[in-house]
């Protein structure tokens, strides 16, 4: 998806779950999961950070105040997330990657 702004195009793209597993182990990632925080408690991503999709737009200046963060975005079954990404990328994050839902995820679960 991309979004025009005043002199910069930004986009966030949709990675797999292999190519969201590879930034983890080779990159300087942020994983940000975008279920309620009772979906989180149940069992999250190691390393994850919990943003609510519904207060996402009021708290990620303060949680995540660099628009070069390479942000990778969960949810549930990946309709939260791919929301969440647009809304990312239209603040200005630059390097935004929904990887859909952890319903999906094959790797470690944090509970």
């Amino acid at each position: 998806m991309v979004f025009a702004g005043c002199d910069t195009t930004i986009e966030h793209k949709t990675i797999t779950t292999d190519e969201a597993i590879y930034m983890m182990a080779t990159q300087d990632v942020l994983i940000v999961d975008v279920r309620t925080p009772a979906e989180f408690s149940s069992g999250h991503i190691p390393g994850a950070i919990s943003l609510e999709l519904n207060e996402i737009r009021f708290v990620v200046n303060y949680v995540i105040p660099d628009v070069n963060q390479t942000i990778l975005v969960y949810c549930r079954s990946g309709v939260r997330s791919a929301e969440a990404s647009a809304i990312l990328a239209e603040m200005g994050y630059r390097n935004v990657y929904d990887f859909g839902g952890i319903l999906s995820w094959t790797g470690e679960i944090q509970y």
